[in-house]
C-alpha cells in the first residue's frame, strides 16, 4: 500500500532508489540542513539500508516520496512508534532542490499526518529541527500546525560552534484543527 498526497506519493524504499538516495547521502548541502553529519557513504551501504528495511516491522518505516514528472524527490519517515502510548517520530528530507518550495513538503508531511491520525490512530508526531534550519522551523509550525516545544541546548556541532536543536511537535487534534481550518483535503 501506498500513502498518497495531493502531489505525491510515499512508497518503500526500491533498489532503483540506490543512485539518488546514496548521492543525497553524500550531499553536504543536504546535511547541513538536517544538522548532521557523517562519514562518506558507499553505494553498498546505501543498498544495504534499502535491503534491510522491513516492511513489517511495527515500530517504524520510511518513505521514499515521488511527484509526479520528477520522480524521487525525498524521503520521509514513521519511526519509534509507540503502541502504548500512540506517538511516533517523523522526519523528512527533499534531496531534490527542485522540488524545494513548491508544496510538495507540504503534501509529504500532510499525507504523513493523515496516515498516522487518520489510519494508525497515533495521538501525536513528534521531530525536531536545527535552530538555524529556520525555514524548516517556520514550515512545521507555520504551514504544518506543529508547535515548538521545547529547546535542546548545543545539541549539534557545526561550522564550528555549537547549535541548539528545536524540539517541535502536532497532536491529532491539532492536525484535524488545521485541515479544518485550511480544508486541505477537501480543495
Amino acid at each position: 500500500m501506498n500513502i498518497h498526497g495531493k502531489r505525491v506519493v510515499l512508497r518503500a524504499p526500491e533498489m532503483r532508489d540506490a543512485e539518488t538516495l546514496n548521492d543525497w547521502a553524500n550531499d553536504t548541502d543536504v546535511w547541513k540542513i538536517m544538522g548532521g553529519w557523517h562519514f562518506p557513504y558507499s553505494r553498498q551501504s546505501t543498498e544495504k539500508w534499502i535491503l534491510n528495511q522491513d516492511n513489517a516491522n511495527l515500530a517504524g518505516h520510511r518513505f521514499c516520496v515521488e511527484a509526479e514528472d520528477l520522480g524521487l524527490i525525498g524521503t520521509a519517515s514513521l519511526i519509534n512508534i509507540d503502541w502504548k502510548n500512540r506517538h511516533a517520530w517523523h522526519g523528512m528530507m527533499l534531496g531534490r532542490a527542485q522540488a524545494r518550495g513548491k508544496g510538495f513538503g507540504l503534501d509529504t508531511v500532510m499525507a504523513v499526518m493523515r496516515y498516522a491520525f487518520d489510519e494508525l490512530g497515533l495521538v501525536r508526531l513528534d521531530s525536531a529541527v536545527m535552530e538555524t534550519n529556520t525555514r524548516s522551523l517556520g514550515f512545521y509550525t507555520e504551514s504544518c500546525g506543529w508547535e515548538v516545544e521545547g529547546r535542546r541546548k548545543n545539541w549539534f556541532f557545526g561550522d564550528g560552534k555549537y547549535h541548539d536543536q528545536i524540539m517541535i511537535g502536532i497532536t491529532r487534534e491539532s492536525y484535524r484543527e488545521l485541515i479544518e481550518r485550511t480544508g486541505y483535503w477537501h480543495a
